[in-house]
């Protein structure tokens, strides 16, 4: 079978069981899977972070050459040895019954105070399939930054946001995603993108207007 691609018919769930449910749920899961070689894998144990689908939302304005991130506390760089405080692209989870679209308008008005004039789907990956089930939906968002008050507060009290808007330069972000506090995979991810892209991008909006 060195030469198959396998499909979902080859692995079986035999059972999964909640071992955690709060903000995101931990679930235990007994599977086996078809080998490369030929046979099956005996049962396996294994974990699963349940955290969903989610938002990426690269904010870019083409007319200043302008990244629009936010900054936020971060308790998974709790141990980071600078400071867990990161600066990121918006983001937002998708909740039963919404479409990412819809999704990524929503999170760049609260997290950022902006209208998004034109949204484009880049990739979709899952972010660390090892142990999580989570799934990025990345686009791109064409916003006027000078709309943006540089150190702004926004997010949701009720949810227990706290961000700082962050308006930089195109190449001060992708030095913040490969060099600062930005070293996160959603930013890179982002940023890398724009920095193979942002000719292109600004000709079509340059030329439209």
């Amino acid at each position: 079978m060195t030469n198959t691609a396998f499909t979902k018919a080859d692995y079986t769930l035999l059972e999964e069981q909640t071992a955690y449910q709060g903000f995101f749920s931990l679930n235990q899961l007994q599977l086996k899977h078809r080998l490369f070689a030929g046979g099956w894998t005996p049962s396996i144990k294994r974990e699963l972070f349940k955290r969903g689908k989610a938002v990426g939302l690269l904010a870019y304005d083409p007319w200043l050459d302008k990244v629009v991130m936010v900054e936020q506390f971060r308790v998974g760089a709790l141990k980071d040895p600078n400071s867990p405080w990161l600066v990121e692209i918006i983001a937002g989870i998708i909740e039963t019954g919404e479409e990412a679209e819809a999704v990524a308008h929503r999170e760049t008005q609260e997290e950022a105070g902006l209208d998004i004039l034109y949204l484009e789907h880049l990739y979709t990956y899952y972010a660390s399939p090892g142990g999580s089930d989570e799934q990025i939906l990345l686009y791109l968002g064409i916003v006027d930054s000078s709309q943006v008050e540089q150190g702004s507060i926004c997010g949701l009290a009720s949810e227990n946001e706290d961000l700082r808007v962050r308006l930089f330069t195109r190449e001060a972000a992708l030095a913040e995603a490969t060099q600062g506090r930005a070293a996160n995979a959603m930013s890179i991810i982002a940023l890398q993108w724009l920095a193979m892209n942002h000719l292109a991008i600004k000709t079509k909006w340059l030329e439209a207007n």
